[in-house]
């Protein structure tokens, strides 16, 4: 279905009813092609507190997987991907007549088995891990300095894996708990590759203007080897800070979806469903957040 929201067309979710769906997620909706091909279709859709609102956000999923094809080629010489091809002209015949939807927000991408624990690399203390480290002095069972704030750089970026827990939440786990998961040696390898992959992206984003205060990172194993899969360093699956504006000791301004939180907060939801309508102007906003991230990043516009 697309509506129009802001003068732009919002891909709340895509409709193809002669392929073959594998999975739908919060943003997501993915299709099968052929028997080693996966479709993925980024929607304009937004979740907060674990609920999907009803309101999407204009050009999110352009900017979602652009950023995407943009991190997954400067990072190629650090990691594959799983990326085939995103030029939607190179895409099989079954897909052709669907290009109008597909144009800037789809991947066609090697259908990998993928790792279920998802590697999470911080460098700043914030969200889960400034609750965690309040509680405890630790993340995920690291031991970290004392009398850090909310913000705060860390000393070096810290490898927190977190699995998805039956209640659909994110749950940090230990290192050991990945071990268990995964073994001992893949773990290393993830955790070397992740806190890696961080450092290089955060690096070159510093020169941006933009402070990466911490990324999810999903791989998987396909036939050339293990490779860097979904989403890469976007909006969604990163907090971006802009650096100009960085003030540690409390919760700062950001690129990501932390603004429809924020409101949400404010109107005081219960964060039970039905989740609300988000006023156009906050829609707007969001979206606006969004291609600037993506602008800063790429240093050249969205492209429509």
């Amino acid at each position: 279905m697309t509506t129009t929201n802001s003068s732009f067309d919002v891909l709340q979710h895509a409709d193809f009813p002669d392929l073959r769906k594998y999975a739908s997620g919060k943003v997501r909706d993915i299709y099968e092609v052929g028997e080693d091909r996966l479709l993925l279709i980024a929607s304009d859709r937004i979740s907060a507190f674990d609920y999907v609102l009803a309101t999407g956000i204009p050009q999110k999923g352009r900017v979602l997987t652009q950023l995407s094809l943009f991190w997954f080629d400067f990072l190629k010489p650090i990691v594959p991907n799983h990326l085939v091809t995103a030029d939607v002209r190179q895409y099989p015949p079954e897909l052709q007549k669907y290009s109008a939807q597909l144009r800037g927000r789809s991947m066609l991408v090697v259908r990998a088995d993928m790792i279920g624990v998802e590697c999470v690399v911080r460098g700043y203390l914030s969200g889960s891990g400034w609750k965690e480290y309040k509680a405890s002095g630790a993340v995920c069972g690291i031991k970290l300095p004392s009398g850090l704030r909310e913000s705060d750089k860390l000393p070096e970026p810290i490898f927190t894996p977190a699995i998805k827990a039956t209640s659909g939440h994110d749950e940090n786990i230990s290192f050991e708990h990945m071990v268990s998961l995964v073994g001992q040696e893949l773990s290393e390898r993830l955790r070397d590759l992740s806190i890696k992959v961080y450092q290089t992206a955060a690096d070159y984003a510093e020169g941006r203007g933009i402070i990466i205060a911490d990324t999810k990172f999903e791989f998987g194993h396909a036939p050339a080897g293990l490779v860097l899969a979904d989403e890469v360093l976007t909006p969604d699956s990163s907090r971006f800070w802009p650096k100009d504006k960085y003030q540690p000791g409390g919760p700062q301004d950001s690129f990501d979806k932390q603004y429809v939180r924020d409101y949400l907060e404010a109107i005081k939801w219960n964060k039970q469903p039905p989740a609300p309508v988000l006023p156009p102007e906050v829609a707007a906003r969001t979206s606006e957040k969004y291609i600037e991230a993506y602008t800063r990043l790429t240093g050249h516009p969205l492209p429509v």
